[in-house]
């Protein structure tokens, strides 16, 4: 579509609004006033632009205008916009900045949020009585389009706003909000979708999610802001050494205080909830200055969250400590400086975060990037050259996974009797769903109403019933309490509330607050007197009832830190590239930390450093053991399978492999067979051994022997409503789950190989947990440019990745002081005096 006239004098900007802006000393931008224009003519839009370009205002302003033109009697308790954000933060937030206008201009317009932190009583509520405005999540649209209020509820809908839509669209959260927008559509033909992004990979694909599919015109009209100013980003430099392996970036800790104490207000983000914990633990500890420092992670308190988000708009903290739970959007222009803690694996997600700070669209945004070890440091380096270029890796837009259709298909008949055609009809308008077929369609309707032919006998199983009218409906009116209380897609490792008494009546076991929850293997690892980090406290673990672990404060100055099992980013295809490039270009090792171009260049001296498009493969003996090292770069996931899928092969070349690790760079295999001379005398080819047909039987043997598959069951099983979490009155302990969805999961494969639920199982675990796609393209690049380097002993590169075997899985100092003691001797024999020898026999694989 063309550029419509943005002229502000064309009259597009009505009063109050003119007014509000020129008080403000703002003139709109013209990319406000392009979708304001939009709007007016019924157009759906997709607005890609930089942080600090106005995108929430923009996403807002035609909303606004429409609603002050209404007279009040017609805005009472209807819904006219529906915004749906990824994070609750960001809910709240962009609920608070957008009543300030509305208040300013005396607009009458009632804002309100819903979310999972709601009180029941105002979501029951708001049912009947809606504002004008609702801010919300995918979840809690599943639940509303559920309800029996759903076709009056939503029948005066005229606008929904996605905000930060590109991190929705890739994950099933994103499967669940396209299939309620599809419904949401039914109850009012007529709506217009805005997508709000930062900058994407590929804007085209992203712009077909806001629109219907299947109609003439299946994309939203693309509006796409230049400009901004480039942000200012470098990589901290610590007094210390860069280690050679680790995640926890302890070494920088001091200068890390020290950027904070110089700087008005920093974000520090880390990548995991235990590395949050553990920072603001050693932060703290150091703060002599008394500097306010707070914590931020998803497993905290919602109490505590918001205050921590409330202090943090108010301007009064200097820093905190977070995860991706401030990701996204949060407006608080009094940001001075992110610090990113560890590698941040991604160019587009180092930039979203880089956003929080300075968020504005003319200033530049700071950070610092602290490297955790020596291969982070060449990530970091190739994340500032990528933002340097504008470079995006976001991940493309997922096909919809079939559980989340279940779970959908169940939630449709929580509202109202369905017909399957007309169902099927309105799916696969949604973006995610646009390529169903009929036939995989009506076998997830069949799952939902019998649980499959393997299970149809057992009627707990079945969900729905066929009425004589053809039309499906709830088999029991108890069904719609139970889908309320399991709704969504986050299938999270099992919680436990965290409830602290006081010291001396902990016995009692009663009484106290939450501080939050923590997930429930790590609790019951703990025996009474164990101590752990919680809340940014240090708690004494006293007691297990029920679904709440009981502590105390406690003083111990060397405590366990609690190790979440989500939150892990994978290293993207495309910084991993960059980083290959890097390693290969002598000329870029100039720039990196001294200690890293010396321990290149060691290692081009000891054996090679390996094209962009090579596969190094080393193989040397230490101590008893023999080893094999690749350096793919691919990622942790893809190495992990790859690790299971070569010591498979290794075993039938009788090469007795004991094991392997894996880190996001490097792969490590060890036995007791010398691999280095089965491959010199002709009884192990390097190059069948990377062969690309072991993703044919071999990881079909693996997969039917590994439990893998079922731990991918048990979350397609809960998110496909076969599996019940909670029920009226209780909640299954993660072991309860497990059991269930492993004893199914048998009955299945052996009784019904094809069932929907096992599709869905391998198609999550080929994307997930697998990496199965990735895997494939880096056997393709590496067929035939593989270099096999047989050495007399550990190399340079290897020593990061040799430090991962056998280590202990403690936390704090205890963790950083067994790697460095583990170090010594290994740093020892790849760096020593006397390294001008190549020391190595060179071969190709």
């Amino acid at each position: 579509m063309d550029d419509l006239v943005t002229d502000p004098e064309a009259g597009l900007l009505p009063e109050p609004f003119a007014s509000w802006f020129a008080e403000k000393g703002w003139t709109p931008r013209a990319h406000q006033l392009d979708l304001l224009a939009r709007a007016r003519a019924g157009r759906s839009s997709l607005l890609i632009a930089p942080t600090g370009a106005g995108k929430t205002l923009a996403g807002f302003l035609p909303s606004l205008v429409e609603l002050s033109g209404m007279p009040r009697d017609r805005k009472g308790s209807k819904l006219h916009t529906l915004y749906v954000s990824p994070l609750k933060a960001l809910a709240v937030d962009v609920a608070r900045n957008v009543e300030m206008p509305l208040a300013q201009m005396g607009l009458g317009v009632r804002v309100e949020t819903r979310t999972g932190d709601t009180p029941q009583v105002k979501r029951t509520r708001q049912r009947t009585d809606p504002p004008e405005i609702l801010m919300t999540t995918p979840e809690q649209i599943a639940l509303l389009i559920a309800s029996k209020e759903a076709p009056k509820l939503f029948q005066n809908l005229k606008v929904v706003i996605l905000d930060e839509l590109h991190a929705l669209v890739t994950s099933k959260r994103g499967d669940l909000l396209a299939l309620g927008l599809a419904r949401l559509r039914s109850y009012a033909p007529g709506l217009r979708v805005v997508g709000l992004s930062a900058t994407v990979a590929d804007p085209d694909a992203l712009a077909r999610w806001p629109m219907p599919q299947g109609t003439p015109e299946d994309k939203a009209d693309l509006i796409t802001v230049k400009g901004g100013v480039a942000p200012d980003v470098r990589i901290l430099e610590p007094e210390a050494r860069v280690p050679w392996a680790g995640h926890s970036g302890r070494h920088a800790f001091a200068s890390v205080y020290e950027a904070i104490r110089q700087t008005g207000t920093s974000l520090v983000f880390v990548n995991t909830r235990s590395q949050a914990e553990m920072v603001f633990q050693a932060l703290w500890h150091m703060n002599d200055d008394g500097l306010p420092i707070a914590l931020h992670h998803g497993s905290l308190d919602v109490q505590q969250r918001r205050k921590v988000e409330a202090a943090m708009a108010a301007g009064v903290l200097r820093a905190v400590v977070c995860t991706s739970t401030l990701d996204l959007g949060i407006d608080w222009g009094d940001v001075d400086l992110v610090i990113h803690l560890g590698a941040p694996k991604g160019a587009s997600r180092l930039a979203q975060r880089i956003g929080r700070s300075n968020h504005r669209f003319d200033e530049p945004s700071r950070a610092l990037l602290v490297s955790a070890n020596r291969f982070e440091v060449m990530e970091c380096q190739a994340a500032i050259e990528a933002l340097r270029d504008g470079a995006q890796d976001t991940p493309p837009p997922r096909r919809g996974g079939l559980d989340v259709l279940a779970q959908h298909v169940l939630g449709t008949a929580c509202a109202e009797a369905f017909d399957a055609e007309a169902l099927y009809d309105e799916i696969v308008t949604a973006e995610p769903y646009a390529d169903l077929d009929h036939f995989t369609f009506e076998k997830v309707v069949d799952f939902v109403a019998t649980g499959g032919y393997a299970l149809r006998a057992y009627e707990r199983y079945a969900k729905i019933r066929r009425r004589p009218d053809g039309k499906w409906r709830l088999s029991h009116p108890s069904i719609a309490q139970a889908y309320r209380l399991n709704v969504g897609t986050i299938v999270e490792a099992p919680m436990l509330k965290v409830r602290l008494v006081r010291a001396g009546r902990s016995k009692a076991l009663a009484g106290g607050r939450v501080l939050g929850e923590i997930e429930e293997w790590f609790i019951e690892q703990l025996s009474v007197g164990d101590t752990f980090v919680f809340a940014g406290q240090v708690l004494r673990f006293e007691g297990l009832r029920e679904a709440e672990a009981y502590v105390s404060r406690s003083r111990t100055e060397d405590p366990k830190i609690p190790s979440y099992q989500g939150g892990k980013f994978p290293l993207s295809t495309y910084l991993a590239d960059r980083v290959r490039h890097m390693l290969h270009d002598e000329a870029q090792w100039r720039g990196l930390p001294g200690e890293v171009g010396e321990w290149l260049g060691i290692q081009k001296a000891r054996s090679v450093v390996p094209e962009a498009g090579e596969l190094l493969v080393e193989t040397f003996a230490r101590a008893t053991r023999f080893y094999m090292v690749a350096y793919p770069f691919e990622g942790r996931l893809a190495h992990q399978t790859l690790g299971m899928l070569l010591t498979r092969r290794l075993e039938r070349a009788r090469a007795r492999p004991l094991g392997f690790v894996a880190s996001e760079y490097a792969l490590a295999i060890w036995g007791l067979a010398d691999m280095g001379a089965m491959v010199r005398k002709g009884r192990l080819s390097i190059a069948d051994l990377f062969d690309e047909d072991m993703l044919g039987d071999d990881l079909e043997a693996w997969l039917d022997e590994s439990m893998l598959l079922k731990r991918t069951f048990r979350n397609c099983a809960v998110i496909s409503g076969m599996i019940e979490r909670r029920s009226p009155g209780k909640e299954k302990s993660g072991r309860q789950v497990t059991v269930s969805s492993d004893l199914v999961y048998d009955v299945l494969r052996e009784h019904e190989p094809d069932h929907i639920l096992l599709q869905a199982t391998r198609e999550d675990a080929a994307t997930g947990l697998l990496d199965i796609r990735r895997l494939g393209d880096m056997l393709k690049r590496i067929r035939g440019r593989i270099r096999h380097m047989d050495l007399d002993r550990v190399s340079p590169l290897a020593v990061p990745v040799m430090l991962e075997i056998g280590r202990e899985r403690v936390g704090g100092d205890a963790e950083e002081g067994l790697l460095a003691d583990a170090a010594e001797d290994l740093i020892e024999e790849a760096m020593g005096a006397g390294y001008g020898g190549s020391g190595a026999r060179g071969g190709g694989g």
